[in-house]
């Protein structure tokens, strides 16, 4: 007797436990991730010439990233790109760089350029999401990212020269 009283006992406790359970209401947590458009912010505009006439390759609008954040972000999560927009790198020193496209949705070519402004190596169709360092072959101050192919179309060279200004 005292086992079957125990069981009915420990039976209402657990059902009653369950009663409370699946009468409280269900917050339902969306799972969808909100994503973010980034646009572009013209904050400049660039020339690439030809080194051996100085003629002009093309010119450019462009973002600039000159601090640690814009640095490590650059182009990552952006579905596209202007042909007409780039973003231009300015580092502190000049050093050896490498890159990646870690979340980076674009393929890109990765123009390494030397403190004098000319391009010391092109790293040409940088795959999205691949996290292969893309090194340059030679130290470099700035970094200028396009879509890929356009240094191609543009027959951009190492020694080819840039100039760039910021605006206001």
């Amino acid at each position: 007797m005292k086992h079957a009283a125990l069981r009915i006992m420990i039976c209402f406790f657990f059902g009653s436990v369950a009663l409370q359970l699946s009468s409280c209401k269900e917050e339902r947590k969306s799972s969808e991730v909100k994503k973010v458009e980034i646009t572009f912010k013209k904050e400049g505009e660039l020339q690439l010439k030809k080194a051996t006439t100085d003629s002009l390759l093309v010119s450019l609008d462009i973002e600039i990233a000159d601090d640690e954040y814009a640095t490590q972000t650059g182009l990552m999560y952006r579905s596209s790109m202007k042909n007409t927009q780039g973003m231009l790198f300015i580092f502190p020193d000049t050093d050896f760089r490498a890159f990646y496209m870690k979340n980076t949705e674009i393929p890109l070519d990765i123009i390494f350029i030397a403190e004098d402004k000319t391009i010391v190596s092109i790293q040409k169709n940088a795959q999205p999401m691949n996290e292969t360092s893309l090194p340059s072959e030679a130290p470099a101050k700035y970094v200028l990212e396009v879509n890929a192919g356009l240094s191609d179309k543009w027959t951009l060279q190492k020694g080819d020269l840039i100039e760039f200004k910021s605006i206001d």
